[in-house]
């Protein structure tokens, strides 16, 4: 069977991906630097699939590793490319290790395809390449606005050097992938999201409060114009994220018809207020979790949501799981970590 290249392979999305790669029947590779996972994950991937699937402990920008890791694996068809640093906050305080990491590793992977032949990649790209859009639900024809993020600006230049790269070589196939805002965990409870320290992200912050970690949880901004007052967004569960991959591997390895690059957004097309989250996941675990409300974080888009019917008809791709379901998961994935 073809072997999929996962850069990123051990982290949240990555992980949960290799997953549905390995039940689809494909080989894997993983590499990852483990900078915001553990190599604990493949433990996880393996207990729930069978496989134990390879992995080099590489950063995706050393291209000398990255050329020994291509060279072992000959048999690599397609590269799926989550490798990058992730958090709005931290990209506005950090912004050079922002661009350096998230540019350099897709420019060396880019690179070491064309070397080896590897004629297909799927980008994990991210909604917030939208900015605030005019007109929601956001479809993939709205417009690239100016990035709120240094985070959301390497997104966008990574989709311009992807389409660069395969106007120069038209043996180069992509499919980028923007996701809008990946919540929960494996039913297992086996792999989950693991953040390094303090959480950026919401859900990891509600599951780490409601287990007594953290003493609260702020919720940036009520005077936002939603109705009640905190940000929107489209909470996808990372399973059904992580199933969209292997469509759109399937697809540029069969599906003579598809496009050299093409575009979808991934989503449910339901915004959720950060708050409704909060009061869903209580609701649904019975858990109390204390919440403060502080002022706005610099970066943060009002609100977004994603219109999924290119992908619901071009892909066939639907995400299926409800929000209650993907917060139990995400609790059970928290208190699997606390055993």
């Amino acid at each position: 069977m073809a072997r999929i290249l996962v850069t990123g392979g051990t982290g949240y999305i990555g992980s949960h991906t290799v997953v549905e790669l390995i039940n689809a029947g494909f080989d894997v590779l993983i590499v990852d630097n483990l900078s915001n996972s553990t190599s604990d994950s493949i433990d996880g991937i393996e207990k729930i699939t069978g496989v134990r699937p390879p992995f080099e402990q590489i950063d995706c920008s050393d291209s000398e590793q990255m050329e020994t890791a291509l060279s072992k694996y000959p048999d690599i068809c397609a590269v799926i490319h989550f490798a990058a640093s992730k958090a709005v906050g931290e990209s506005v305080e950090k912004p050079l290790l922002y661009y350096k990491n998230n540019l350099l590793s897709l420019i060396t992977v880019l690179e070491l395809m064309k070397k080896h032949e590897i004629r297909n990649i799927v980008f994990s790209s991210s909604c917030t390449v939208y900015g605030q859009p005019d007109v929601l639900p956001v479809s993939e024809t709205a417009p690239i606005k100016p990035a709120l993020s240094p985070y959301g600006n390497t997104k966008q230049i990574n989709e311009e050097i992807i389409r660069d790269a395969a106007h120069a070589d038209s043996n180069l196939k992509a499919i980028l992938l923007r996701y809008f805002n990946p919540i929960g965990a494996h039913p297992s409870a086996l792999i989950g999201e693991l953040p390094n320290g303090v959480p950026q992200n919401l859900v990891p912050f509600i599951t780490q409060t409601a287990a007594g970690i953290r003493k609260e949880l702020r919720v940036f901004g009520n005077d936002y114009d939603t109705p009640d007052g905190s940000c929107i967004r489209d909470y996808i569960n990372v399973v059904d994220l992580a199933k969209a991959h292997v469509v759109a591997v399937r697809r540029m390895l069969e599906d003579k018809s598809a496009e050299q690059v093409e575009l979808f957004n991934l989503g449910t097309g339901r915004g959720l207020s950060v708050l409704e989250l909060l009061n869903s996941f209580m609701k649904t675990t019975g858990v109390n979790v204390p919440y403060t409300i502080v002022g706005r974080r610099e970066g943060d888009i009002e609100k977004v949501w994603a219109n999924p019917e290119k992908a619901n008809n071009v892909l066939g791709w639907k995400a299926e799981e409800t929000v209650e379901d993907t917060l139990a998961s995400a609790w059970r994935w928290q208190q699997h970590l606390m055993q």
